[in-house]
C-alpha cells in the first residue's frame, strides 16, 4: 500500500478591481447575469460569464425548476450555450459569481461537482486549460488556472 498525495493551487484577489482588466470585465458581466436567476426555490443566484478564443463572451444564470433535477446551474447553461453557438471555439476563462438572497455570501463559491465534470470534459475536448475565478456576493475571488484543481482525478472518454 501506498499514500498519494494531491495538491492544488489558487491565485486569490481580495477585489474585482485586483483582476486582470478582461476578467474583471467577464466578472461583472457574471454579476450583472446573476441577478437573472430563475432561484425561486432555493434563492441562490450564480451568474457565469466566459471567454472563447473567437473573442466572444457567453454567459448565463442557474434555471431551477420545482422537479428539481431539471434545473440547470449557471456554469454548465453557460458552457453548454458556448458549445451550441460556438462548437468550435475553445473557452479561455470562466468568471462565476453566486449571491443568496438569503445571507451575504463573502466566501468565493467554486463549481458544484456536476459543472466540475462538465468543464472537465470541454476542457479535455479542447485539450488546452480553462481558467476559472469564482467569488461569492462580494470579497475575495479565487483564480484555477485549470479544472484540475477543482476536480484532480477525472472521469473522461478514455475510461469508456
Amino acid at each position: 500500500m501506498k499514500k498519494v498525495n494531491i495538491e492544488t493551487s489558487f491565485t486569490v484577489f481580495e477585489n474585482i478591481q485586483e483582476l486582470p482588466q478582461d476578467v474583471q470585465i467577464l466578472m461583472e458581466k457574471a454579476i450583472t447575469v446573476r441577478k437573472n436567476a430563475y432561484a425561486p426555490y432555493s434563492k441562490f443566484r450564480v451568474g457565469a460569464a466566459l471567454m472563447l478564443d473567437n473573442n466572444q463572451i457567453v454567459v448565463g444564470s442557474n434555471q431551477e425548476n420545482a422537479a428539481y433535477p431539471s434545473g440547470l446551474c449557471a456554469e454548465r447553461v453557460t458552457i453548454f450555450q458556448a458549445g451550441s453557438i460556438y462548437p468550435e471555439a475553445k473557452i479561455l476563462k470562466l468568471a462565476i459569481s453566486a449571491a443568496s438572497d438569503v445571507n451575504l455570501t463573502k466566501s468565493p463559491i467554486p463549481p458544484c461537482g456536476a459543472c466540475r465534470q462538465s468543464i472537465s470534459e470541454y476542457e479535455f475536448k479542447q485539450n488546452t486549460p480553462i481558467e476559472i475565478y469564482f467569488m461569492g456576493e462580494e470579497g475575495s475571488i479565487y483564480k484555477s488556472d485549470s479544472i484540475k484543481n477543482l476536480l484532480p482525478l477525472t472521469f473522461d472518454k478514455n475510461f469508456l
